[in-house]
């Protein structure tokens, strides 16, 4: 191949590459193009309504109202949804005595949803101007009257002291819910021989006597023992370690 034939190929080869850079150019300026208009409809989205909060939703609430949850969480309608740290609103709303944990997520384009979950009531302290709901924190909340007593948890009675609450909390959230439901009342009743004891009032009609510190032990096997005793009796269920029933007359306090 001569000299000239050599020179005649890279000339034809130029436009081509020039070609090719010519697109490659336009690409790259298409990108940035593209790349800058999305910066500014971000930027114009930050600044505008569009990212205001519209709706803030609370579930999971029994005990606490939503004006309350929204209340300590500090959100509201109107606030940026993205300079909001929900680290911080979680440790505030937590700070209720009802809340157990909480979690708050964003629902896009402008909503958010805190979602609770609240200590289970497991009793209510009777007290002369009502009945205190009892957590299972042993917390103790606002009282509530007998219009406004749904049912779902025992009374306690002469439960004085902060330590009494807490362990008959712990107790009754280690028994069988469906024993539990079987309680109508439990009153404090140590006594020098038994400074533990508790006196229980059940939906079908046996008094029971049994220990603090084993309620739940002790109490588990209720449904069997129950069973085995002559209905027509009237006495006391001792459910200690050794179960055993005495009839009135003979029953010892």
């Amino acid at each position: 191949m001569s000299h000239d034939e050599k020179v005649i190929s890279v000339n034809e080869r130029i436009p081509t590459l020039q070609e090719k850079r010519r697109r490659k150019a336009n690409k790259r300026l298409l990108s940035i193009v593209v790349l800058f208009f999305v910066l500014m409809m971000v930027l114009v989205y930050f600044q505008s309504p569009l990212s205001e909060v519209k709706s803030v939703q609370v579930s999971g609430n029994q005990l606490l109202t939503d004006e309350e949850v929204l209340e300590a969480s500090g959100l509201s309608e109107g606030m940026n949804i993205w300079n909001i740290d929900r680290n911080t609103r979680i440790e505030q709303t937590a700070q209720l005595k009802e809340v157990e944990s909480i979690e708050i997520s964003r629902r896009l384009p402008s909503s958010l949803f805190i979602q609770v979950k609240e200590y289970p009531r497991v009793a209510y302290v009777y007290s002369e101007e009502g009945y205190l709901p009892l957590l299972k924190n042993g917390q103790i909340l606002d009282t509530v009257h007998d219009s406004q007593l749904v049912g779902d948890a025992p009374i306690l009675v002469d439960f004085t002291e902060e330590s009494l609450r807490e362990t008959i909390g712990e107790q009754l959230m280690q028994t069988a819910p469906e024993i539990v439901s079987r309680i109508s009342e439990i009153m404090y009743t140590p006594t020098e021989d038994a400074p533990e004891e508790l006196t229980l009032y059940m939906t079908d009609g046996m008094e029971v006597r049994t220990d603090l510190s084993s309620f739940a032990e002790y109490m588990q096997s209720y449904p069997q023992v129950h069973t085995q005793i002559d209905g027509a009796q009237d006495g006391v269920l001792y459910m200690k370690m050794s179960p055993y029933f005495r009839e009135n007359d003979t029953a010892q306090e």
